[in-house]
């Protein structure tokens, strides 16, 4: 939808109404249908009205029914005819309109999330998850609500002006202008109104992302609010943010509220012109009686909705302002680009290779705000940059090798990983995966040649089986207990309560950090990548747990290529080759055994882990 951005978002969401076009139509019909038999009981009351005083002279009587009780009881079956139609075509236009507003949602929500999903990793660095949450749910509920409710009181409103207009000038030409002559300020009015209303709104919308990732971001981190005794601290900065809520809306909410008292003065005009006018007419004998009570209803009828046409107006905006930013969000192009080629053989080899490759982050500091306060105003122009994290890094890992990379912390080691999957791209030099260059291949071609274990362990809320599973989701049981089997994982599933059927809680919370990380190594060994990367897999375990998992891995490694990222350089002291960075550059590169020998960064961080002397 990029190419698009300057149209309105109600012409924008049309695009997502286009294959329901019949639904809308019969919603649209439903509504008109309902409305006009509405408006019909004042027709009703001034027929009866009509029969009553007219008697043998009435219209009903034009029609061959002279007798006034035939008249009657014709009119009340009229009545009960009408009612019942009135009924069907309400019931008939929630239907419709109630299930377009899910289909829409439904559309818009997954249309926002998958396109979310295709961002690269640094657009969620600068954001927070509560802030993506207002647009993916709140804003777009926003846009439900409207539909559900708003999108036929519009329709109505128009037929109502329309078929009342019609009646005025069918039974009173001379007066009719004069009861219709408000209509044009009542809808200028309208859109003056809404122009105003439009940013007010915008401004709700943000802070709702303002104060949704501050909540996001307290109960993701409860646990260090509550170790540092911080709870009034945090609830002092939701009141703050909740304030301002408060404070936009309310800017909003004096605005919108004046709507309806001001439309209200105008229509009296024509009320009144009716009023005094008709009734001199009927007076005189130049309009009857019933036609009058006709006229008089029908203008009172007017009055209603078009003073809900101010809340109408205000919903309108909400889901204006809410579509928006939802649009917005799917105008955000990634600046990762997928891809066209595949890899030169049906299974990668695992040949890995970094050439020249230079590289540093485009994340903006010292403007005095955070990340989120800068991506909601769209200002990156403040701040320095900060310095280049690789510096012309050249590293070749032969297929079937394991090697280890090692450095001190801020070295670049877990930047060469991400460079890899493609979470960011390199600014100069290129990587290449079996002599492909990784920009060149399809995104889901390289990530599936590549299986990656983190030291930071992501479990959904889900089964331990569901978990092993994650990404190669159609794997029998068979595999999954061999995969954790494999990662010695099996035995303490078995010893949860439910076994692979165990519920791990949110982020796993359920399990220890080494089970943890004992289910990731599973699903990595599940998926069977020829490409493997360890990063600090071992970093937050105890020993026992650090010694069963560097059991695993030794079976993990055979027959693959596998990049270990280590802070402990004993899982590392076997590795083909080990590449030990500084301030993103290549310092050091050998087996263990001749870097210790060589005396330089890599044997002072052996020292200082060991405390042994520098012999081998």
């Amino acid at each position: 939808m990029s190419e698009t951005p300057n149209r309105h978002p109600m012409l924008r969401l049309f695009s997502y109404a286009r294959p329901h076009r019949r639904q809308i139509w019969l919603a649209t019909l439903f509504s008109i249908l309902n409305k006009v038999f509405d408006l019909a009981p004042p027709v009703l009351i001034g027929t009866a009205v009509d029969v009553v005083v007219q008697q043998e002279d009435s219209f009903i009587a034009g029609l061959g029914f002279p007798d006034v009780n035939t008249q009657l009881w014709l009119l009340a079956v009229v009545t009960v005819i009408i009612w019942a139609l009135e009924s069907l075509f309400q019931y008939l236009y929630e239907v419709y309109w109630r299930n377009l507003a899910q289909v829409l949602q439904h559309d818009l929500r997954l249309d926002s999330y998958d396109h979310v999903q295709k961002l690269e990793l640094a657009y969620f660095e600068d954001r927070s998850t509560g802030g993506l949450m207002a647009v993916l749910n709140d804003d777009i509920n926003q846009l439900e609500r409207f539909l559900d409710i708003g999108a036929n009181e519009v329709i109505q409103v128009i037929t109502t002006v329309l078929v009342i207009g019609a009646i005025f000038i069918g039974l009173a030409p001379t007066v009719a202008w004069m009861a219709l002559l408000p209509m044009p300020f009542v809808f200028w009015g309208s859109l003056r109104f809404q122009k105003q209303l439009a940013p007010r709104y915008t401004a709700v919308r943000e802070q709702v992302s303002v104060l949704n990732g501050q909540l996001s971001n307290n109960l993701s981190g409860i646990a260090t609010i509550k170790s540092f005794t911080a709870e009034a601290h945090e609830t002092e900065r939701v009141r703050i943010a909740s304030q301002e809520y408060q404070a936009r809306n309310r800017a909003a909410i004096r605005l919108s509220s004046a709507f309806v008292p001001l439309i209200r003065m105008v229509i009296v005009i024509g009320f009144t012109t009716i009023l005094v006018f008709g009734g001199q007419l009927a007076f005189q004998g130049a309009l009857n009686v019933g036609a009058y009570s006709v006229l008089v209803f029908m203008t009172q009828r007017l009055l209603w909705p078009l003073t809900r046409l101010g809340s109408t107006l205000d919903m309108y905006q909400r889901a204006m302002a809410s579509t928006t930013r939802a649009m917005n969000l799917l105008d955000t192009q990634p600046q990762i680009v997928d891809g066209a080629r595949q890899l030169p053989g049906t299974v990668a080899r695992g040949v890995v290779s970094f050439e020249d490759v230079s590289f540093e982050y485009a994340y903006q500091y010292g403007s005095g705000r955070s990340a989120n306060d800068r991506s909601s105003n769209g200002d990156s122009s403040n701040g320095r940059e900060m310095p280049r994290v690789l510096h012309n890094l050249s590293l070749h890992i032969p297929a079937g090798d394991t090697i280890a990379i090692v450095g001190s912390t801020g070295s670049g080691k877990t930047t060469v990983v991400k460079l890899l999957l493609r979470f960011y791209d390199v600014q100069q030099g290129r990587i290449t995966l079996d002599g492909v260059d990784i920009r060149e291949l399809k995104l889901a071609e390289l990530r599936r040649a590549i299986g990656f274990v983190s030291q930071d362990v992501f479990l959904f809320h889900g089964t331990v089986r569901e978990n092993i599973a994650y990404g190669t989701f159609d794997a029998p049981l068979e595999a999954i207990v061999a995969a954790a089997k494999v990662a010695e994982a099996h035995d303490f599933i078995m010893q949860l309560p439910d076994g692979y059927d165990t519920i791990v809680g949110e982020r796993g919370q359920k399990l220890s950090g080494g089970q943890r990380q004992r289910l990731s190594i599973a699903r990595a060994v599940l998926k069977d990548p020829p490409v493997l990367i360890l990063d600090e897999a071992t970093s937050a375990v105890d020993n026992e747990t650090e010694a069963a998992i560097q059991r695993s891995m030794e079976r993990i490694i055979v027959g693959r290529t596998t990049i270990v990222i280590a802070h402990r350089l004993s899982t590392v002291r076997h590795a083909h080759r080990i590449f030990v960075l500084e301030n993103g550059e290549l310092r050091e590169q050998g087996r263990h055994e001749e870097l210790v020998a060589q005396n330089g960064i890599y044997a002072n961080l052996w020292r200082v882990q060991t405390g042994e002397s520098l012999h081998v």
